[in-house]
């Protein structure tokens, strides 16, 4: 991901950047691409590929953003390069927003992938135990805003719509790719 990436389209002039800016600081990247099949596609399965070599267990990650932004297709992306790495079959990733939670066991790993879009009141999540005995799970949590204390080892992905939704961005606090 390192540099500028440009795809063209056949038969056509139109050219699609993405663009990786230099590093802002040492915990805080920004990553922009435009809002297209092809390449944004292409370009959050190089940054889960990315984030999978860094991610460890007991982390926990924050993905904030508007809904359709990518937060659930990143997170497809890196439990699906966990199942390959492992050599194990490739799942359906979805998001668990009538359910809570999705659950993956890769080898000794369990993911925990919580949705909490339609909790209401920091009540309704004390029984889900999202930082209970992590040592062996790696949490993602979309929608986290409901969620008050911060945990150790925390990482936050904020995803943004920019130019009218035309591109994408985002920013990611708590670790260096």
């Amino acid at each position: 991901l390192g540099g500028s990436i440009a795809r063209k389209r056949k038969h056509s002039r139109i050219v699609h950047h993405a663009v990786v800016s230099p590093r802002q600081n040492s915990d805080l990247d920004r990553i922009a691409w435009l809002q297209c099949p092809p390449c944004g596609q292409d370009l959050a399965r190089q940054l889960a590929a990315r984030f999978f070599k860094k991610i460890k267990p007991g982390d926990t990650v924050f993905l904030y953003g508007e809904m359709g932004v990518g937060k659930t297709t990143f997170i497809r992306y890196l439990i699906n390069k966990f199942q390959k790495e492992s050599k194990l079959e490739i799942t359906e990733v979805t998001s668990p927003t009538f359910n809570l939670l999705n659950e993956y066991k890769i080898n000794d790993i369990k993911i925990n992938h919580y949705d909490l879009f339609r909790l209401k009141s920091i009540e309704e999540i004390k029984n889900l135990d999202l930082f209970e005995n992590n040592s062996k799970v790696i949490t993602l949590i979309e929608w986290p805003e409901i969620i008050e204390k911060r945990p150790d080892n925390l990482i936050e992905l904020i995803f943004k719509y920019e130019e009218n939704h035309q591109k994408r961005s985002l920013q990611i606090k708590g670790i260096n790719l």
